[in-house]
């Protein structure tokens, strides 16, 4: 299964396959992670805040793809992509791990996971090359970090030709 995270409201995403969407709706508003670690301590897995979104780890742990569709915000994915980032948290485990030299957390969840983000610029901007360097390094370590293989980064030139891309 697919997890798709975007920023575009009431998206309707073009998707091969089975997949689960998060995405700005009326009326359902993703909170910040609070680091309060009850995700990790409390209740494994599942994040204390209930507003919809606790499950977020889980789900990518249950994925094959994790897939961001976002606006490019400063060489970085939007806040809200970033909130629901955040809250995915409960995906590794507590305990540390060296991966590649580095001190990480360790995998939770034995899945194969892979990352692809689609990132277009926002009304009137363009993506400058720092930014695109940028969005790669980010990717890389949010690979790392989620013991996951990126998969590209796509950048677009707005939200419209992003959204005509079948995912």
């Amino acid at each position: 299964m697919k997890l798709i995270i975007s920023d575009i409201k009431n998206y309707a995403p073009k998707v091969e396959g089975e997949y689960y969407l998060i995405c700005p709706e009326e009326g359902k508003n993703v909170h910040h992670c609070i680091g309060c670690f009850g995700c990790w301590l409390k209740d494994p897995g599942k994040c204390l805040i209930h507003d919809g979104f606790e499950l977020n780890g889980a789900r990518v742990g249950n994925a094959s793809e994790l897939i961001i569709v976002s606006a490019n915000c400063f060489g970085s994915v939007s806040p809200y992509v970033k909130k629901n980032q955040d809250r995915c948290l409960s995906y590794i485990h507590p305990d540390f791990a060296v991966v590649h030299g580095e001190l990480h957390h360790k995998q939770r969840y034995k899945n194969n996971l892979k990352i692809t983000w689609h990132i277009y610029a926002a009304d009137g901007d363009t993506i400058t090359d720092a930014e695109k360097e940028t969005l790669l390094g980010i990717q890389v370590a949010n690979g790392v970090n989620y013991h996951a293989k990126p998969d590209g980064v796509f950048f677009y030139e707005n939200q419209a030709a992003a959204m005509e891309v079948t995912l």
